[in-house]
């Protein structure tokens, strides 16, 4: 019996295929754009949680509180604290980076970049060759040795200027001429494929820092088989200590990746449940198309209500058949719109991969797909269920006396 009620339902929504197309169209730009919105914010998730995992989670950043040092940032973080966390047990080592905003120059062209100052000593190389951001594709890294050269990211190197970068080239960097002795491995990741990373040496020379021997950020990296949340507390406290601070009045900030990974996971969070509440509206809309489609289509079918009702189906059977219509509505609009969001968010992933930007990544999960059929069948029914219960209360001696 239900199978009839479904093939019947079937029936009527195919006699009515442009009422119907017209009706699930506010049902899949709906489904459709919670679908890419989901697809698109849960694949940079992913793919942020991937780029940190690279980074390591044995590693710690401290940086000044407020933010990266510089000339709008009261506190400061200096060389002096990098030696007081290379001094705690819980470190391996630490190294102190310097990260400024330079104007980098090449045959006659000009174009702002990060420009990433960082040590050539032996710990550092250490600390990049476990880093997949810092890996160099083409050349070498530094050498304690090295005076005046530069590492480009990739973008830097192939993208920004009307030219290559070639390996041995000059660039100059806030008038100051450097010799490009490596490139970057493309990492997806802005930040890093668009630096020029020079030796902290020179980066203090560049900016004025070398008699405060200020640095913009430390990296710590935890020595084995050490929790990273302890490492941390220990750091802390060490820095307390010799700032001469309370807790909770650090001018400081120590995070460990995991710390940096929730961060940056809550503000996508907040940001996808605003963009799909947006979206949802359309659905709200298309709820409401499919209401006043079931009742238009419930005063076309008054007779067919009454002769029905008048060879014995029941109230139930009435309503099974409205609703199973209704819930039909929303799972083809559903499937339509899963189709289109998918789309949709795998071409604005392909846009962003061919821009040299690889977080924005589209998620395809079984979950998300029957999530959002299940989601689409339940607005469909609910939007059904008032109409459905109109033609359930029809008289069947009036409803036939209505058409004659």
């Amino acid at each position: 019996m239900r199978f009839e009620y479904l093939k019947y339902a079937f029936t009527n929504i195919r006699h009515r295929r442009l009422r119907s197309w017209l009706t699930m169209i506010g049902i899949f730009i709906g489904i459709a754009a919670v679908v890419a919105l989901i697809s698109i914010g849960q694949g940079m998730q992913n793919a942020i949680n991937e780029e940190f995992s690279k980074a390591g989670a044995d590693r710690l950043t401290i940086q000044p509180a407020g933010g990266f040092a510089g000339a709008y940032v009261s506190e400061k973080l200096y060389q002096s604290d990098v030696d007081v966390v290379n001094r705690v047990k819980s470190v391996d080592f630490a190294v102190g980076v310097i990260i400024q905003t330079g104007r980098v120059k090449y045959k006659g062209e000009t174009e702002g970049a990060s420009i990433f100052g960082i040590g050539s000593d032996e710990e550092t190389r250490r600390f990049i060759e476990n880093v997949d951001f810092f890996l160099v594709e083409e050349g070498r890294q530094f050498k304690s040795i090295d005076n005046n050269v530069a590492i480009l990211g990739s973008n830097v190197a192939a993208d920004r200027f009307d030219r290559e970068i070639l390996l041995g080239e000059k660039i100059t960097v806030e008038n100051k001429e450097f010799k490009v002795i490596g490139i970057q491995k493309k990492s997806g990741s802005p930040m890093h494929d668009n630096m020029v990373r020079i030796t902290i040496e020179s980066a203090q020379e560049l900016f004025d820092l070398e008699k405060t021997e200020e640095v913009s950020m430390i990296f710590a990296k935890v020595k084995p088989g050490i929790n990273p949340s302890v490492a941390a507390e220990d750091v802390r406290k060490a820095l307390r200590k010799d700032h001469n601070v309370k807790e909770g009045q650090e001018d400081f900030v120590v995070v460990t990746a995991e710390q940096m990974i929730e961060g940056f996971n809550n503000i996508l969070l907040v940001v996808q449940v605003v963009l799909v509440g947006i979206a949802a509206i359309s659905l709200i809309v298309g709820g409401i198309g499919i209401t006043n489609t079931m009742y238009t289509s419930v005063v076309e079918r008054t007779r067919e209500i009454g002769i029905m009702k008048s060879v014995g189906a029941k109230n139930g059977d009435i309503i099974s058949i409205f609703l199973m219509e209704s819930a039909m509505l929303g799972f083809f609009g559903g499937i339509l719109g899963i189709v289109i969001g998918l789309s949709v968010s795998k071409a604005v992933e392909i846009m962003a991969v061919s821009a040299g930007v690889n977080v924005l990544k589209a998620y395809f999960g079984f979950e998300l797909v029957a999530g959002a059929l299940i989601f689409s069948m339940v607005v469909g029914t609910i939007s059904g269920a008032l109409p459905a219960k109109s033609a359930a209360r029809m008289n069947p001696v009036d409803a036939l006396r209505s058409v004659m």
